[in-house]
């Protein structure tokens, strides 16, 4: 496979060696979908607990759909190469008002979830556990969603959808309220940041085309275009926030020590793109636009303006909040983190998130599998058998 490198310049970047998992072989889908009815070899655990194997399919297909949807991103907004991406698109412009590093830190971010992808399954791998499930997810067979057509895009078939999205941006308010905690407070409804009470609903997070970047430039952009970007910001976070509770909350759940370390040490990275991109998405600048095309209306609003505490755009660490029992004095925690359902719930959020929109039912079925198998795991026993280098 012909490698292409970002310039050196860039620092370390990755994925963009082929845009692959180097050394993943796929079969052909139609054999894997036959193994996986005839046999239930999707579920061979090879010298993993059968649990600790499911919590990594799992995972590693979470961060395939997240490479997919980084991709879509990296390409339009990200650093450009002299081998992909165009020369810095109107597009960009409209991201770098959030920030003027936002085309480093999306080619960051997409390398990262390329990287924990192809770690996952070759650690899968490594200990003989079946990886046909994530193979035919990683590989063609579901890529069949239309993407953007925009200059830039590869227009390459995808597994998700960046074109309407229903992005919730309640994780603004869920990390500044000092009296909420999700895990303790199921039923209490964190009000949205941005276009209230909804919600973003139905947006694009990527130009659909070259219509949508028309009269915009590297200097001045639409209103449109500024959405456009506007709405990515926010969805950057939602997606990481995802990340940022999934892994603790199945670490719970795992057996080996080695399993354990290997979501402690993966899951901190994504709290830190939650982090610098709920910072950056709190620089957007007030607006109102209606799509022509499909009629949604999304209002942004300044942040920096406000002075409800819920809001306020700079109170970007943890709010101490109850934790465990209210008994206990508040602290500043990661939430939710609990356990139980917890990668349903994960692939519900992108479910109505509408990351999905236009997939088959087996693609869902595919994911619904993964999600029941990891989140039916728990600990069997103490368990030093799996243990690296380094591992004590």
């Amino acid at each position: 496979m012909k490698e292409n490198h970002i310039p050196n310049t860039y620092g370390r970047r990755s994925f963009l060696k082929g845009l692959a998992l180097t050394g993943v072989s796929l079969a052909p889908a139609s054999a894997l979908l036959s193994s996986k009815v005839l046999a239930d070899a999707g579920d061979n655990s090879g010298s993993l607990t059968k649990g600790d194997a499911a919590i990594l399919r799992f995972l590693c297909a979470a961060e395939i759909l997240e490479s997919d949807l980084w991709e879509q991103y990296w390409e339009l907004g990200g650093v450009s190469s002299n081998e992909f991406a165009p020369p810095p698109s109107p597009y960009t412009a409209a991201l770098t008002i959030l920030d003027s590093d936002m085309p480093q830190y999306i080619t960051d971010n997409t390398d990262d979830e390329f990287t924990h992808a192809a770690f996952l399954r070759a650690y899968l791998a490594s200990k003989g556990a079946s990886t046909s499930e994530i193979d035919l997810l990683k590989g063609t067979h579901f890529r069949t969603l239309p993407g953007s057509t925009a200059d830039g895009s590869t227009k390459k078939g995808r597994l998700t959808n960046l074109l309407n999205l229903n992005v919730d941006t309640s994780y603004w308010t869920r990390y500044r309220d000092d009296a909420h905690n999700p895990d303790l407070d199921t039923n209490f409804v964190f009000p949205q940041a941005q276009n209230r009470p909804g919600g973003i609903k139905n947006r694009k997070a990527i130009p659909q085309d070259n219509m949508d970047t028309a009269g915009s430039n590297g200097t001045t952009q639409t209103d449109h275009l500024k959405a456009i970007a506007f709405t990515a910001g926010f969805h950057f976070a939602f997606i990481e926030g995802g990340g940022t509770s999934i892994y603790p909350s199945l670490a719970q759940r795992v057996t080996s020590k080695e399993v354990l370390r290997i979501l402690l040490s993966i899951g901190p990275t994504e709290t830190q793109h939650f982090q610098t991109w709920q910072d950056k998405a709190g620089n957007a600048t007030p607006l109102t636009d209606t799509d022509s095309r499909t009629g949604s209306k999304v209002t942004f609003t300044d942040l920096h303006a406000s002075t409800d505490p819920l809001l306020i755009a700079n109170l970007i660490m943890p709010e101490p909040c109850p934790f465990l029992n209210r008994s206990f004095p508040k602290c500043s925690i990661i939430r939710p983190t609990r356990t139980k359902g917890a990668a349903m719930g994960a692939l519900n959020g992108f479910v109505k998130d509408n990351l999905f929109d236009g997939q088959t039912t087996e693609f869902f079925t595919l994911l619904a599998d993964l999600a029941a198998d990891a989140d039916r795991a728990k600990p069997e026993h103490d368990d030093d058998d799996n243990q690296g280098d380094g591992g004590d």
